[in-house]
């Protein structure tokens, strides 16, 4: 069996190598060799995979209709929630620093970022007299 396998792979890699390259230079060309191929297909092509006689057997199938009732799918109504509106995000308007603090303010038509000074400590109280 593998001689016959090993013969049959090497005639058909000599028929592949030995065979000239193809070439379709006009439309006609591309038509007629399709047109070859599918003819080759409809006579080889029973040789192949020949099919029963199908016409000798008749076959009385009988046909069984089911009747299902129907089945009627209705849309869920909707569902209503009532929610509170998410509130406006925070925003900080005082940014604070050990030596002073950043206010937004409004001024004119826009907002502004106003420094604004820490108070300095008050100053150290004066050394305690000498007894």
């Amino acid at each position: 069996m593998r001689r016959v396998i090993a013969s049959v792979a090497l005639v058909a890699l000599l028929l592949g190598i030995s065979a000239p390259a193809a070439w379709a230079g006009k439309s006609t060309d591309i038509a007629l060799g399709l047109a070859s191929f599918a003819v080759f297909n409809q006579v080889v092509g029973p040789l192949l995979r020949p099919h029963r006689a199908e016409a000798a057997y008749h076959h009385r199938r009988e046909v069984v209709y089911v009747r299902e009732p129907r089945v009627v799918y209705a849309p869920a109504p909707p569902v209503y929630v009532a929610q509170a509106p998410a509130p406006p995000p925070v925003y900080p308007n005082v940014v604070q620093y050990p030596h002073g603090r950043y206010e937004l303010r409004w001024q004119g038509q826009q907002y502004v970022w106003i420094w604004i000074a820490a108070v300095p400590p008050p100053p150290p109280p004066p050394p305690a007299p000498a007894p």
